[in-house]
C-alpha cells in the first residue's frame, strides 16, 4: 500500500498562485508515477499532471499546460503542483494519485491510478 496526504489548498483571488503537496509513504516511492487529478462540484473527475518515477518526464492537461508545474522529490517522498495564473474553473478538490504506470501511450496519460490521497479543497474566487 502506499498512503498519501494532500496539503496546501486554500482560498485564493483569480491570478493568484498556491504550491500543493503530497506526502507518500509505505512503499519506495521512486518506484511509483505520480499524478494529479481535480474534481470540481458536479463534474467527474479529469487528470490534471503527471509525472514519471525520476522527474525526468511531465505531461499536462491542455487546461494547465504553461501554468501549473508538477515537480517530485523522492530524498522526501514528496510530489508537488505549482499553480500559477489561477482561474474560477480550477476550483476543485485535488488529489494525489500514485501508479507504477506512467504513460498509456506516447501522448496519453495513465489515468487508472492505484493509490489516492483524500483531496485538498482549492477555490479561487473571482
Amino acid at each position: 500500500q502506499v498512503q498519501l496526504v494532500e496539503s496546501g489548498g486554500g482560498l485564493v483571488q483569480a491570478g493568484g498562485s498556491l504550491r500543493l503537496s503530497c506526502a507518500a509513504s509505505g512503499r519506495t516511492f521512486s518506484n511509483y508515477a505520480m499524478a494529479w487529478f481535480r474534481q470540481a462540484p458536479g463534474k467527474e473527475r479529469e487528470f490534471v499532471a503527471t509525472i514519471s518515477w525520476t522527474g525526468g518526464s511531465t505531461y499536462y492537461a491542455d487546461s494547465v499546460k504553461g501554468r501549473f508545474t508538477i515537480s517530485r522529490d523522492n530524498a522526501k517522498n514528496m510530489v508537488y503542483l505549482q499553480m500559477n495564473s489561477l482561474k474560477s474553473e480550477d476550483t476543485a478538490v485535488y488529489y494525489c494519485a500514485a501508479d507504477q504506470n506512467f504513460m498509456a501511450g506516447r501522448t496519453t496519460p495513465n489515468l487508472n491510478f492505484d493509490f489516492w490521497g483524500q483531496g485538498t479543497q482549492v477555490t479561487v474566487s473571482s
